[in-house]
C-alpha cells in the first residue's frame, strides 16, 4: 500500500466534489473530510475510510493500536439508517479490469440485520414469516427483487403492511455479507458456502464474474440490458464493506437522450435559493415532469426560456411513461430557419429504444449537437469548453488508430495531456465516445478545435 511521508500530503477522491486531503505530521495523520474532523477520540487515534482506503486496513488497525472503529449496532425497536455500502457513478475512465461484475437489480435495497428487513431509510418491511423462515441472524445486504423491468410491482408488494401472499413472487438476492470483517472475495466465498449449505427458499445469493476489459464490461452491460436489465455493479477486487458511499463500489448504466419543451421555472431551495431549482417540462405526447438536475450554476441563473426545446437524459421510463432520474443535457439552438420542432417524436415505445451516444465525428462543428454512432477515421480530433461564473477551462480528445490523447487545462494554457493506448482504434474510438459522453453531460459545450497559435 502507498504511505505518506513525515510531512506529506496526499489526495483521495471521496463523496465531495473536491478529493480530500490526507496529511501525516509526526506520525499523526489526518484527513480533511467530516468524518476525521468530528471524531471525539485523541487526534492520534483517530482514522477514516479515506485514510483506511488509501494506507490499508492493516496499517491504521496497527498505527491506532486496535481494531477499527464500528458504527454502533442499531437497536431493534428504532428507526435508525442501516449501515449500508453506497456506490459512486463509474467515470468512463477508471480501469476496472479484474474487478468484479454482477447485475444492477432494479429491485428495492434491502439490509436483512439477523431479524427484519430494513429500508435505506430505517423503514421495516412487513415480509411474511415464511419468508424470512430459517434466515441467518448475520446481517446480509441485497436487494428484494421479482423480475426485470418489475420495479413498480416490486415495490407495491414489499411495501405492504399485511405480509401477503404477493412475496411469493419476491426473492432475497443477497450480494455482500457486511458483518464479516474481510475482503469481498471472502465474504462472497462465506455467502457461497451459507447458500449451499442452508438453501434458504427465498433467498440466494447474487453471482459476480471478474471484469476481463473495457470490452468485456461493454459486452456485459450490452447483454443486461438487452434482457430488460438497468445495468452492471463493479466492485473492487480486496475491498472492504464501507460504511456509506465508496469508490469501490461502482454503477455501470447506459442512459437515454430524448427531448422535451420547457413550460416554466421552479424556484430553488437550500444552496439554489434565488436562482432556478428545477425545469417543468413537457414530452411531445404531453407528459409532464420535472427536470432538476444537471445544471451548472450559470444555467441556473440564466435558465433555458419558456417555451424552448432541452435534450435531457434519462435512465428509462416508469409504467406510466415519466422518464426515471431525468437529466440535463443541452438547450436546442436551432437557427429561425430551422426552427421548426423536429419531430423526433419522444413517444413511450421509441424512448424505450433509443439511446443516442455523443460520438466521434471527422468535423465537429462548435457547439455540436450529440451524434449517433460511431465513425471510424485515422485521427480524430474534438474540442470542448466549460464556462460558467467558476469554471473557464477546456477539454480536448484526440483519437489516432489505437492511441487516445486527452488535453485539459485553463483556456489559454497548453494544459496538460494524458495518452493511453488499446487494442484496437475501435477500442479507442469507443473510449473516446465515453469520454465525450461524461464531459457533455457535466456541461461541456463543444467547438470549433483552436488553430495553432
Amino acid at each position: 500500500m502507498p504511505e505518506i511521508e513525515d510531512g506529506e500530503t496526499a489526495e483521495v477522491k471521496g463523496s465531495a466534489a473536491k478529493p480530500y486531503v490526507l496529511k501525516n505530521t509526526g506520525g499523526v495523520y489526518s484527513c480533511s473530510c467530516p468524518a476525521w474532523r468530528n471524531q471525539s477520540t485523541p487526534i492520534e487515534r483517530r482514522t477514516c475510510k479515506h485514510l483506511r482506503r488509501y494506507r490499508g486496513d492493516k496499517a491504521e488497525e496497527d498505527r491506532i493500536g486496535g481494531e477499527l472503529p464500528q458504527r454502533a449496532a442499531k437497536s431493534a425497536d428504532s428507526k435508525q439508517t442501516p449501515p449500508l455500502l453506497l456506490a459512486h457513478a463509474w467515470d468512463n475512465c477508471q480501469e476496472l479490469k479484474d474487478w468484479w461484475i454482477s447485475e444492477k437489480l432494479d429491485g428495492v435495497r434491502a439490509y436483512w440485520d439477523g431479524k427484519r428487513f430494513l429500508s435505506r431509510l430505517g423503514n421495516e418491511y412487513m415480509a411474511p414469516e415464511w419468508f424470512i423462515k430459517d434466515l441467518p441472524t448475520a446481517p446480509l445486504d441485497g436487494e428484494l427483487w421479482l423480475d426485470r423491468n418489475a420495479f413498480q410491482k416490486t415495490i407495491s408488494i414489499v411495501r405492504r403492511q399485511d405480509r401477503s401472499d404477493h412475496w411469493k413472487q419476491v426473492k432475497f438476492l443477497v450480494f455482500d455479507a457486511p458483518a464479516e470483517n474481510a475482503v469481498f472475495e471472502e465474504r462472497v466465498d462465506y455467502l457461497r458456502d451459507l447458500f449451499q449449505k442452508h438453501g434458504f427458499a427465498y433467498a440466494q445469493a447474487l453471482d459476480h464474474q471478474r471484469c476481463r476489459g473495457l470490452h468485456h464490461l461493454q459486452e456485459e452491460l450490452r447483454r443486461i440490458e438487452a434482457l430488460g436489465g438497468e445495468g452492471l455493479m463493479v466492485r473492487e477486487p480486496g475491498s472492504r464493506y464501507e460504511i456509506g458511499r465508496s469508490s469501490t463500489l461502482l454503477k455501470v448504466k447506459t442512459f437515454h437522450d430524448a427531448e422535451a419543451t420547457v413550460l416554466a421555472h421552479q424556484p430553488g431551495k437550500g444552496k439554489h435559493k434565488g436562482r432556478m431549482g428545477a425545469l417543468s417540462v413537457r414530452l411531445d405526447d404531453g407528459t409532464e415532469f420535472s427536470v432538476g438536475t444537471g445544471f451548472t450554476d450559470r444555467q441556473r441563473e440564466t435558465p433555458p426560456d419558456i417555451g424552448s426545446r432541452i435534450t435531457f437524459r434519462f435512465q428509462e421510463l416508469t409504467d406510466a411513461g415519466v422518464p426515471r432520474f431525468p437529466s440535463f443535457v443541452a438547450i436546442h439552438t436551432e437557427t429561425a430557419a430551422t426552427s421548426a420542432v423536429k419531430t423526433s417524436a419522444v413517444k413511450r415505445s421509441s424512448m424505450k429504444a433509443s439511446s443516442t451516444k455523443t460520438a466521434l465525428t471527422t468535423k465537429p462543428a462548435k457547439k455540436a449537437k450529440p451524434t449517433a454512432g460511431v465513425r471510424s477515421a485515422k485521427s480524430t480530433q474534438r474540442y470542448f469548453e466549460l464556462v460558467d461564473g467558476k469554471s473557464n477551462k477546456f477539454w480536448e480528445v484526440t483519437v489516432s488508430g489505437s492511441d487516445v490523447t486527452v488535453r485539459y487545462g485553463r483556456i489559454g494554457t497548453d494544459g496538460t495531456s494524458k495518452p493511453k493506448s488499446f487494442d484496437s482504434p475501435a477500442a479507442a474510438t469507443d473510449h473516446a465516445n465515453q469520454l465525450i459522453d461524461q464531459k457533455t453531460t457535466k456541461g461541456y459545450i463543444e467547438c470549433a478545435v483552436p488553430s495553432p497559435s
